[in-house]
């Protein structure tokens, strides 16, 4: 039998107890089961850690050479699923602690030197957001990929632009999805700025004091690539905050709820548009499902389920800030719960931004870099919806400014006109000149013009405006984001 005490099943953590610990409080207060995915991580800082009290001599040579065989093997062992997950050993930290001494003896039992759990998981779960931002961020990259590629190939395509629900002006698909560049791109610059702020490294603070060890903090995190832009390595400052701090998950799971709101709204305009009522797009098929009474249905379940998830993101929003209001400094067990609701944050965003950049254009051939098989656009539907609603009555009331009036009196004049309109079942641009001139005589036959939907659109030359003009260059300066990001 092991004499190691952290394989001992009863008291895995200290001998200072008389009984061993329920198998209900066990259960309650286990983590293993879920934060077992920061394994890596947890290898990752306590190679640097011991890396570190090497260089101090506070560990010697062979008991480091030993830590980084038996680190090696059991990477290899949990890579392949032969590792051994234990609950009487509570979280990943004390599991891998065990293993390591199990296999390596004493040498695996000194790892623990200068350090607490306390500072170790905080150390831990910053690791592993830092590398999940970085996934989150390509795939962001990718969905804004794919909304260009789209917007490239529909700049000359009209539909209705809405406010209240109602239609407005007219505008460009294109800078429709435009739009949706712009949120996702300030989504990006936030995940870098929390990702910024994530790579500070609590280890060294220890349990809450600090350690009287003559360590080197700055040279852990100079190993774990814990750094600011400059490259220079980045400590928490205080070593009650360090180990108490989660802030960074916090604004995380906040970035994140932020880009699933953007996300839901995308979605909520995908359902409408696929609607009969608006025939605007056609989502492929292995984006749908049917239903199992109605076989004429198609219904958009991704893009509802997005806009369900989002709920779920906000949720774990709420939850962390819940979690964190009341504690008193240090470290209390209930850090523990911001594991799962984090977790959960960062597998919705990814599997959610995957998805959506599939959806939208499609699948990416490697070879050419086109995209296929994304949404299909009805253009001739979005342009008939477009001519209904006296979308270009602000365009005919600018054409009256031009001629002199003052807009107040422009935008009386237009309003008379489309209620002139509106009784006799016309659109503007379906009066005649007369029509136009009794509500005016300033109006001439360059009028027309105005009140198409391809004049409206192209008088739009402000910047960031709907006019292709604007369009292209707009399109032209994310493509050269994307190019250094």
């Amino acid at each position: 039998m092991s004499t190691n005490p952290l394989d001992q099943k009863s008291q895995a953590w200290s001998g200072l107890f008389n009984e061993p610990m329920s198998e209900l409080v066990q259960r309650y207060t286990a983590s293993v089961f879920f934060d077992q995915r920061l394994w890596r991580a947890d290898i990752q800082g306590s190679l640097a850690h011991a890396q570190m009290l090497s260089e101090c001599g506070i560990l010697s040579a062979e008991d480091f050479k030993a830590i980084q065989s038996g680190m090696a093997q059991i990477t290899s062992e949990i890579e392949s699923g032969q590792f051994e997950w234990k609950l009487a050993l509570e979280d990943v930290h004390l599991n891998i602690e065990a293993r390591l001494t199990q296999i390596i003896g004493d040498a695996g039992k000194r790892l623990h030197t200068a350090r607490s759990r306390n500072d170790q998981v905080a150390t831990d779960v910053r690791l592993w957001l830092s590398a999940e931002i970085d996934l989150i961020l390509v795939l962001l990259k990718d969905l804004q990929s794919s909304l260009l590629s789209l917007a490239k190939d529909h700049i000359d395509v009209i539909l209705p632009g809405f406010t209240h629900l109602q239609v407005a002006q007219p505008v460009s698909f294109a800078h429709h999805l435009l739009a949706y560049m712009e949120m996702f791109a300030r989504d990006a610059q936030r995940m870098r700025e929390i990702q910024s702020r994530t790579n500070t490294l609590p280890l060294g603070a220890a349990a809450l004091a600090g350690t009287s060890y003559p360590i080197n903090r700055l040279r852990v995190a100079e190993l774990l690539g814990m750094v600011n832009a400059k490259g220079e390595p980045q400590v928490c400052q205080n070593s009650l905050d360090a180990v108490s701090d989660r802030d960074f998950a916090i604004e995380f799971t906040s970035a994140s709820s932020l880009l699933m709101v953007h996300i839901s709204r995308m979605s909520e305009e995908l359902i409408l548009w696929m609607s009969q009522n608006f025939a605007f797009i056609q989502i492929a098929d292995r984006f749908t499902t049917g239903s199992s009474i109605m076989p004429q249905k198609k219904n958009p379940d991704v893009p509802e389920l997005a806009r369900g998830k989002t709920g779920r993101v906000v949720g774990h929003l709420m939850g962390l800030l819940m979690l964190m209001k009341a504690q008193p400094l240090a470290y209390n067990k209930d850090n523990q719960e911001d594991k799962e609701p984090l977790f959960d944050t960062v597998d919705t965003v990814k599997d959610t931004l995957r998805i959506f950049a599939q959806m939208i254009a499609g699948e990416k051939d490697p070879q050419t870099g086109q995209f296929s098989g994304g949404l299909r656009i009805h253009k001739e539907a979005m342009q008939n919806a477009a001519l209904k609603g006296y979308a270009t009555a602000t365009d005919l009331a600018d054409y009256l400014v031009k001629k002199g009036l003052p807009f107040r009196d422009a935008h009386e004049t237009v309003a008379l006109a489309v209620k002139q309109s509106i009784k006799d079942g016309k659109e503007l641009s379906e009066l005649t000149l007369e029509e136009l001139q009794s509500f005016h005589k300033s109006i001439n036959a360059d009028v027309f013009e105005v009140l198409s939907l391809e004049g409206s659109l192209n008088s739009r030359t402000s910047l960031g405006g709907t006019a292709p003009l604007q369009i292209q260059s707009q399109i032209e300066r994310h493509t050269q984001r994307l190019q250094k990001e």
